[in-house]
């Protein structure tokens, strides 16, 4: 078993759903830096839950699948540690203020992700799992060990359905259909998106979580 075998086993034993490999020249390795994107699926009974507002239970659901996304993306590290490679995680949701922005993470989890041929990008700004659709988190490492990568052209998985811009209530996403090469803030506002969150829903979660638009997703739930 190769050591991208023994990631994936790590992963699946560990209860992430899926796993994707790509090769990136802009990662923190140069030209030739490798990304691990893990898929951890989110619960269907707590999603559902949320009406026009999240849930206690939501933002603990939240940050407990962040935590594992952390310890499991740590765990794949130490491995390719052990076999003589570096390696470098993503935080599962770390915000970096970066001259005076504070809306960016060090490597987008869904730009990985989508290279890896794991999904896309709605109108939402939510990654798209190819069949859990956007009930997923992501987590991303970085490393100098070579993997075997496919390259896959990038497909939208959005249609003309508009639930999330309807349904939004700060008002952050535009419609626009993401395209390759397209700023986030062309389709979603990030800042829009908070201070609502900040102001509505600080009496869950410090207002750190909302939910609304992975809810009224319609992408796959037939799949569910």
């Amino acid at each position: 078993m190769n050591i991208q075998e023994q990631l994936v086993k790590l992963f699946k034993d560990n209860g992430v759903a899926d796993v994707g490999f790509a090769c990136v020249n802009d990662g923190p390795f140069g030209e030739k830096s490798y990304a691990v994107s893990i898929v951890v699926k989110l619960s269907d009974a707590v999603i559902d839950e949320i009406t026009d507002e999240p849930t206690h239970t939501y933002f603990h659901h939240y940050r407990t699948v962040n935590a594992f996304i952390d310890r499991v993306i740590l765990q794949a590290g130490f491995l390719l540690e052990q076999n003589g490679y570096k390696y470098i995680p993503v935080g599962a949701s770390q915000s970096i203020n970066k001259d005076g922005w504070n809306y960016n993470g060090r490597y987008s989890h869904k730009k990985a992700a989508s290279l890896a041929g794991l999904g896309g990008i709605g109108k939402n700004s939510l990654f798209l799992h190819k069949r859990f659709g956007a009930r997923v988190r992501l987590g991303t490492l970085f490393t100098d060990c070579p993997f075997e990568c496919e390259e896959k052209p990038y497909v939208s998985p959005c249609t003309e359905c508009n639930l999330c811009v309807e349904n939004c209530p700060s008002g952050a996403i535009s419609g626009k259909l993401w395209q390759e090469g397209m700023k986030r803030e062309e389709v979603f506002n990030p800042e829009k998106c908070s201070e609502y969150m900040k102001n509505k829903f600080k009496h869950i979660g410090r207002g750190a979580v909302c939910g609304i638009c992975m809810k009224v997703c319609p992408y796959n739930k037939s799949e569910e």
